[in-house]
């Protein structure tokens, strides 16, 4: 230690390091001089190094939990001093830094087919109805099945049909499945029904994929392929089912290390796949329309998209530049080096999100890969003939899938509106129907029509052009041509319409309730019942651009229309204020703007059908029925009629088109016995539509001897059959007499066979001899409803479920009918005929609040009149039956309104249960009795008039 004296000399004397603390300065027991030594810090390791050894724990907490390699180098390079070199399980370290454990490669080794399937779901970004995909693949082939769904609660059912498919077509059953942990599989039914045929279910842990590994790594080649597809095509992600059946059909052609290089169709087939039929997914191709086009002089092809090859089909899928639907062909030429769809399809801001139409179903997701003509192997090739095909092998039919289109159409259930019927020599002149604007655009007369809808648009300040902002959905529109004829026949205009693309609006950004209603049917017959019974006037409105008054209250920006585009501002768009036809809220929007109004001059919905406009004042009463843009109206006085059509004309360009003649496709003819509604032009459409309109006609519509059933072999053309279908459905709003035999053969829309068609085709024969019969409705007392219900038990052959039918007159007018299956199996006659009477207590409690509200009150109960006197016993006695207790809802309620006074249940004779027309075929001379019973009839004499 060295310091300087008194003398300023400096002396230097030795001390031990060991009395003192290095970082504590401390007097020693020798003074110095008054002086503390100052050590300089000794390194890390000696002060560990003078600690005393502690345990492995311990230093393992002092380190903040190293991991074990860590804490080894520190102890080898002597750093620490541990007592032990082992050490328990660190407590915290696994609540803190627990992860999962590394998988080693799977051992098991499958021998033969379907004995283990690996299974997943997959969902789609793509907001479609058919949004998540089932796939199943086998562990042994490699094979892979995939279908489509609209919800996680199908898969039980798709499960089903795939086993099937195994047991029917490989003579062999699913042994072990393997999928996850979802509700989807994990649930009481999948498990009962494993276990009872005996299939094991092997589940992935809660949140552990990888145990499900080979499922999620096909999953993802499968979207890498679909993805790659889409880019290459240029195709929007709309498109992604038919990339996705593209996908899964080469996946199951391509060769794979783990099976020798082998195809997952050979292993699961036993032969080799070919090659020849595949074609670039997205390239320009041409199939034949030649029988399809309108005339012979029409293109015999159009220019297309190449969607993949078909699942149901030994062909190929075409979109539809123009049209945008999809043609099934097998005579198709293809150019695999052009991509077609970027040049043909104008592409919105929203367009990924479009839909787009087919001519049949949505490509239905077949279980083994398309069999197609074997084409030519250029670049530039055509399709080949018929024999190159057979050399093809043959390949087990696929059975159908559960799923159906994303989206309810009129072209997809057949319930097509009503198209007139037109003499050759009448439509000789007129100009046909363009195709597209630009077509339209070259023909003066169709640019007239153009131009007035423009003018409308324009007049009515339906939108204003601003800039396009950047973050919004741009809604695309296109022009719709179509002639309009009169009752006749007679072309009365020829009209454009510019109609928003709605299919691209996206739901909460600029729609959200888009629910309105229309008119009923009984609604429109009860008051032209009551108006014809007062010998009141009605007369028919049609508002023109209706749509067009419609406010929005949400904000929907929209592209310049096609031929209409703003030369100073191209770039613009169209910031809608009013609504336009196709816009998802456009009805609604309308229909609120004409309430408001309504209500505005005194009238008021009715709450029974709010379709229905009501007005009442002293001795002046109006009716107002509206349907979309058409409108009855009728009044107590020729007075009241003329002043509403003054008020509507003032607020909505109006079309007077006088006393009611025809409205919604139906003839309304007036003379002194009443009104007699016909649809005979429409019937004959439909026999044009079926080739039958030289048929020999019957006199019934529906067998007596037989009931259809589910069996037979099925039709060539199911279009055509739900097409025709539907279009009898709406028939019968005039002819009742048809009812059941319709009803019949709607129920087997889905899968229609042979004899459902001849017993369709029986339907149209009996049209055939009764076109000219119609609806009569005549003066008559509208105090009194009086029904009458029947039901056939167990009439179903398949499900035995009964077929109950009922007619409600309002005097002596026929205003409701009904002819419907029960939705349960009836144990009794009895029981059968309740649940009936239960449903036309059910309609004539609604019947009664539309008289209320229409001022005409009934004084009197409603009398239903039934041929079934247990049932009739049922209504009134309150005693409860161990055979009757399950349908004690239905016993409450009618039960209620017998003891309320509003229904009285009579028995009637079975001579006289003119309802039996709607549950059952009745022989000739019974049948045309009940049919005058429901007032069809041939016109009257004197059909002249007005109303």
């Amino acid at each position: 230690m060295k310091y300087r004296d008194a003398k300023g000399k400096a002396k230097i004397y030795p001390i031990n390091e060991h009395q003192f603390d290095s970082r504590i300065p401390t007097k020693t027991q020798h003074d110095h001089h008054d002086l503390y030594p100052v050590l300089p810090p000794a390194p890390q390791s000696t002060l560990a190094s003078a600690n005393v050894a502690v345990s492995f724990d311990v230093w393992h907490r002092r380190l903040g939990h190293p991991g074990a390699a860590i804490f080894q180098f520190l102890v080898s390079r002597k750093f620490i001093a541990c007592s032990s070199q082992t050490s328990a399980l660190c407590h915290a370290c696994q609540l803190g830094k627990h992860c999962r454990l590394p998988f080693s490669l799977s051992t098991t080794k499958t021998s033969r087919v379907f004995e283990l399937i690996h299974s997943d779901l997959w969902t789609s970004p793509v907001i479609m109805v058919l949004n998540i995909m089932f796939f199943f693949l086998d562990d042994f082939s490699h094979f892979l099945w995939v279908f489509p769904l609209r919800a996680k609660s199908e898969v039980f059912d798709v499960f089903k049909t795939f086993r099937a498919y195994v047991l029917n077509q490989f003579k062999t059953d699913i042994q072990l499945f393997q999928c996850d942990n979802g509700r989807e599989f994990n649930n009481q039914s999948f498990l009962d029904f494993f276990k009872t045929h005996g299939i094991k279910m092997r589940f992935s842990c809660p949140y552990t994929s990888p145990q499900n590994g080979k499922a999620e790594r096909t999953i993802r080649t499968i979207n890498n392929t679909l993805r790659t597809s889409l880019i290459q095509a240029s195709l929007p992600p709309k498109f992604w089912v038919e990339a996705l059946l593209s996908s899964v059909h080469t996946f199951n052609l391509l060769p794979f290390t783990t099976i020798q290089y082998k195809t997952p169709f050979e292993v699961l087939f036993g032969f080799s796949p070919t090659y020849s039929h595949l074609r670039v997914f997205g390239c320009l191709c041409y199939p034949n329309t030649a029988p399809t086009a309108p005339h012979k002089l029409a293109p015999r092809s159009s220019a297309c998209v190449y969607l993949g090859p078909s699942t149901d089909h030994r062909g190929y899928r075409c979109l539809d530049l123009i049209t945008q639907k999809v043609i099934i062909s097998r005579h198709v030429v293809f150019d695999e080096t052009y991509f077609p769809f970027p040049d043909f399809q104008p592409r919105p801001s929203s367009e990924d999100y479009d839909s787009f139409d087919v001519d049949d179903s949505p490509p239905s997701l077949s279980l083994i890969p398309a069999a197609v003509a074997t084409p030519s192997a250029s670049g530039t090739s055509n399709s080949s003939s018929p024999s190159a095909s057979s050399a093809e092998p043959s390949q087990p039919p696929a059975p159908a899938t559960t799923s159906g289109h994303p989206m309810t159409t009129r072209s997809r259930t057949g319930s097509l509106k009503p198209k007139q019927i037109f003499n050759l020599s009448v439509t000789s002149d007129i100009s046909p129907i363009p195709r597209s604007a630009a077509q339209a655009m070259c023909d003066p007369h169709w640019r007239a029509a153009m131009d007035a809808e423009m003018a409308a648009i324009i007049s009515n300040y339906t939108w204003d052009l601003v800039p396009k902002p950047s973050d919004a959905n741009i809604v695309g529109n296109r022009w719709l041509f179509r002639h309009k004829f009169d009752s006749n026949g007679r072309l009365e205009r020829s009209k454009a319409r510019l109609v928003a693309q709605g299919f691209s609006q996206q739901p909460g950004l600029d729609f959200d309730d888009t629910f309105s209603p229309v008119v009923k049917p009984a609604t429109i017959r009860t008051v032209l019942s009551i108006s014809i019974s007062r010998n009141w006037p009605i007369h028919q409105l049609d508002v023109k651009n209706a749509f067009l008054h419609g406010d929005l209250t949400e904000t929907v920006y929209m592209r310049q229309p096609p031929g209409y585009v703003n030369s100073s501002f191209p770039d613009h768009v169209c910031r809608l204020r009013k609504a336009l036809y196709g816009l998802k809220q456009a009805l609604r929007a309308w229909y609120h703007r004409f309430a408001v109004y309504l209500s505005s001059l005194g009238f008021l919905s009715s709450k029974t059908d709010t379709s229905l406009f009501t007005y009442h004042h002293g001795s002046d009463t109006i009716y107002l029925l509206l349907y979309v843009d058409d409108i009855i109206l009728t009044a107590s006085s020729p007075t009241l009629i003329s002043m509403v059509i003054s008020k509507l004309s003032s607020e909505f360009p109006m079309s007077d088109l006088g006393p009611l003649s025809f409205f919604l496709g139906i003839v309304a003819s007036r003379s002194k016995s009443g009104l007699f509604l016909s649809q005979s032009t429409f019937a004959q459409e439909i026999l044009a539509r079926a080739d039958m309109v030289s048929c020999n006609p019957c006199s019934t519509p529906a067998d007596t001897k037989t009931k259809l059933a589910v069996d037979g072999e099925p039709v060539s053309d199911p279009t055509l059959y739900r097409s025709l279908a539907g279009a009898l459905q709406y028939l019968t709003f005039t002819r009742p007499d048809i009812a059941y035999a319709v009803q019949q053969v709607c129920l087997f829309m889905h899968d229609p066979r042979l004899p459902h068609f001849n017993a369709l085709k029986r339907i149209l024969r009996y049209l055939k001899g009764t076109l000219s019969h119609g609806l009569h409705i005549k003066a008559s007392a509208v105090d009194r409803l009086v029904a009458y219900s029947d039901a056939d038990w167990a009439g179903c052959p398949t499900t035995r479920r009964s077929t109950s039918g009922f007619c409600v007159y309002l005097g002596d007018n026929l205003v409701s009918w009904s002819s419907k299956r029960q939705h349960v199996v009836s144990r009794s006659s009895a029981e059968a005929e309740y649940r009936g009477i239960a449903n036309v207590v059910a309609e004539t409690a609604w019947l009664r609040n539309l008289l209320l509200e229409l001022y005409c009150p009934l004084s009197r109960a409603t009398v239903v009149f039934c041929d079934n006197v247990s049932a009739m016993y049922l209504a009134s006695n309150p005693v409860q039956h161990q055979r009757t207790k399950h349908v004690e809802i239905d016993l409450h309620f009618v039960r209620e309104r017998v003891a309320i006074g509003h229904v009285r249940v009579l028995h009637v004779p079975s001579a006289y249960q003119y309802a039996d027309i709607f549950t059952k075929g009745l022989p000739t001379s019974l049948f045309l009795d009940f049919r005058n019973s429901l007032n069809i009839s041939l016109p009257p004499v004197q059909t002249t008039g007005v109303c």
